[in-house]
């Protein structure tokens, strides 16, 4: 039971980012206009001294959504490939399944590092997007970062044989 219940956990993620990257491909402005406005800093305190970074070029902004639905794409298919691998191995042996968990892990490793440098570091931090009453997703980032590792802490527990 436990064996699936990890499972379970890593296909609700891969779900859940198969949700993500079908919403910014279908609804492709919402997102680009989170984006635009984070690297534009244009909703941030008046007067900071942190506004040399603030990036007015579409083209730019175009490239970072576009590498953000790439990134999202790339942990969805290690994801689901990491859930496979994982069914595949259900009924193996302790060692099987915990080798089996590794593209999981990559996908889940991803996913973590997407929240953490690109959202919260480089959007949250760089783009002063915590300043932002608008655009502000560091609530949402740090809470999908923590929903991740929960699922990567429960995942890298150990398998023993019946």
């Amino acid at each position: 039971m436990l064996r699936l219940a990890k499972i379970a956990l890593v296909a609700a993620v891969a779900f859940s980012y198969t949700l993500v990257v079908f919403g910014n491909l279908t609804d492709y402005d919402s997102n680009y206009q989170f984006v635009r406005h984070v690297l534009m800093m244009d909703t941030t305190f008046p007067g900071n001294h942190g506004m040399w970074r603030a990036i007015d070029s579409p083209g730019v902004h175009t490239l970072f959504y576009g590498s953000i639905i790439a990134w999202e794409g790339a942990t969805c298919v290690l994801l689901w490939w990491g859930v496979a691998r994982l069914l595949k191995a259900l009924r193996g042996s302790a060692q099987e399944f915990d080798g089996a968990k590794a593209i999981a892990f990559a996908g889940l490793t991803l996913s973590m590092l997407m929240w953490l440098v690109a959202f919260m570091t480089v959007g949250g931090e760089w783009f002063m997007m915590w300043q932002s009453t608008a655009w502000n997703g560091e609530t949402a980032a740090a809470r999908e970062f923590a929903v991740v590792g929960i699922v990567f802490v429960i995942l890298q527990g150990r398998e023993r044989d019946a």
